[in-house]
């Protein structure tokens, strides 16, 4: 661990370590950075989507800046036949943008060996090359499974992992730790027998349930800015704060996961997982301590504070739809019901939220990628302008932004330059890309949390459970009273279905 403690410098001092833009001034006053030892990385599904367009790329930004130990090893696993040297050729393919030297550097720490995931003999020969590349000879380093396959191979692989000995732990320091994908079940009943499954063979601090948007750095300094800062805490809450808002849009449709998306739709794909992470970030108690329990502990809590959603006919609170066009996807089936947008209205039954509503929205085909938490605060109590009421001055809202441009905005009001009391609203805008150093992308993050036993930005298997109990009642009902949820329709490219907007216009509100 490396860490800088000294006081800021002031005055002309400042000028050499900051870095600004036209709307910030970053000073860097303590810097905390661990360094994993060496390990070894399994990744099953090592030839398919993900692992090429994330899991690669992010273990290459780690080990450009030494992160990865020399000694680590990263086997990939799959059923298509590659040697050695015609994986790492394919892996180079999709790295071409990065410096040739250190590609291949890195590239001299991948290897790959071919598995059937269902034959049990093929664990007992991945068991073998594990031990043939252990580059400690024998002193059994720690090892981290990703499975990077569909979550109905999860139980199957596990239970050949267990049953060759290879998520055995001799000790402390040979920890076996497996990455799981979403979905975490296709419902409750699903998330609990998945549950049960995985616990057969791996304890709770075995397991690792990776959701990306943790690994974004803003949903990340979602922390610093409640608990590291005085000026914000004090007015986190209900008698400050109006309303709270998260968006997630896409601009795409469906591209190449219809096979998936139609099962899914947009409440499982979005709601049950990256959305109620951002919520349990924005809405939960300050932990005791920053450690995985203490975080996890108080998103749990805050989880189960959420007000029942219990859907009747014609209520208002929650609205579905589904774009023009979206039938006519390449296998999307002609009738599909399946939502590819939701929106919806939460109340947090607690001392800080208590009255205070959350607006959550996702969907596809909608304007522009744009993935956004907005706090608004309350209006003042009373203006002392002349012929300017309280409410006719905006209110103050912070702009965390999530995606595609990482950073947060303050809007406040100001007077503008000028002998007139003109007055208007003025934004504070910081984009961490102009920080001075790119970002780990948010999968590089996470597997540097992995290799340093850090859970803090992973699920436990409870939350799962309660963010399906929360969502259950609405799937049964809109599989078993569709005519009392309608699937409403929605022009591609627009901001989604216009009732989502009456329900906060109904609230005497609007959509940031």
């Amino acid at each position: 661990m490396v860490g800088n403690t000294a006081a800021p410098k002031t005055n002309d001092e400042t000028a050499p370590n900051m870095k600004q833009d036209n709307s910030i001034e970053w000073q860097e006053t303590l810097c905390v950075e661990q360094h994993p030892g060496p390990f070894q990385m399994v990744i099953f599904g090592a030839s398919g989507d993900l692992s090429r367009r994330k899991l690669f790329p992010s273990l290459l930004a780690l080990h450009q800046r030494g992160l990865l130990a020399e000694q680590t090893r990263i086997l990939g696993c799959g059923r298509q036949s590659f040697t050695d040297e015609s994986f790492r050729s394919h892996l180079a393919e999709g790295l071409s943008g990065e410096p040739q030297a250190e590609v291949e550097a890195f590239l001299g720490l991948v290897f790959y060996h071919t598995v059937d995931y269902a034959r049990a003999d093929a664990y007992q020969s991945l068991a073998r090359r594990l031990e043939d590349l252990d580059s400690c000879q024998g002193t059994c380093l720690p090892r981290l499974y990703y499975l990077a396959v569909p979550a109905t191979l999860y139980p199957d692989i596990t239970r050949e992992l267990h049953a060759t000995g290879l998520l055995h732990e001799a000790d402390v320091k040979s920890w076996r730790h497996v990455v799981f994908e979403k979905p975490f079940g296709f419902d409750l009943a699903g998330a609990k027998q998945l549950d049960q499954s995985l616990r057969q063979y791996l304890h709770e601090k075995q397991i690792y349930r990776i959701d990306h948007y943790l690994g974004k750095e803003t949903v990340q300094n979602i922390f610093l800015l409640r608990f590291a800062n005085v000026i914000f805490e004090p007015i986190w809450n209900a008698r400050y704060i109006d309303n709270i808002q998260i968006t997630a849009a896409e601009a795409i449709g469906v591209e190449n996961r219809a096979g998936y998306f139609d099962q899914a739709g947009i409440l499982r794909d979005m709601f049950q997982n990256h959305i109620l992470e951002m919520l349990s970030l924005v809405a939960m108690e300050c932990p005791s301590t920053f450690a995985a329990d203490a975080v996890r502990d108080e998103k749990l809590k805050l989880l189960r504070s959420i007000r029942p959603l219990l859907p009747t006919a014609g209520s208002p609170s929650i609205i579905r739809g589904q774009y023009d066009g979206y039938r006519r996807e390449p296998g999307v089936p002609a009738d599909s019901q399946t939502e590819t947008y939701a929106a919806m209205r939460l109340h947090i039954d607690n001392m800080r939220w208590k009255g205070i509503p959350f607006y959550l929205r996702a969907g596809k085909k909608l304007a522009r990628k744009n993935t956004t938490i907005h706090v608004v605060f309350k209006h003042v109590p009373h203006s002392i302008f002349p012929n300017i009421p309280a409410d006719a001055l905006q209110q103050d809202v912070l702009h965390l932004r999530i995606q595609p441009a990482e950073g947060m905005g303050l809007t406040l009001q100001a007077k503008m330059a000028g002998p007139k009391l003109c007055m208007g609203a003025m934004t504070l805008n910081y984009n961490y890309l102009n920080s001075g150093e790119k970002p780990l992308d948010a999968y590089a993050r996470l597997l540097l949390d992995c290799s340093l036993v850090d859970q803090t930005l992973f699920i436990r298997s409870d939350i799962i459970l309660a963010a399906w109990e929360l969502y259950q009642p609405v799937l049964d009902w809109w599989k078993n009273r569709p005519q009392d949820s309608p699937l409403l329709s929605y022009t591609p490219g627009g901001d989604g279905p216009v009732q989502a907007d009456e329900l906060l216009t109904a609230d005497g509100r609007r959509w940031m």
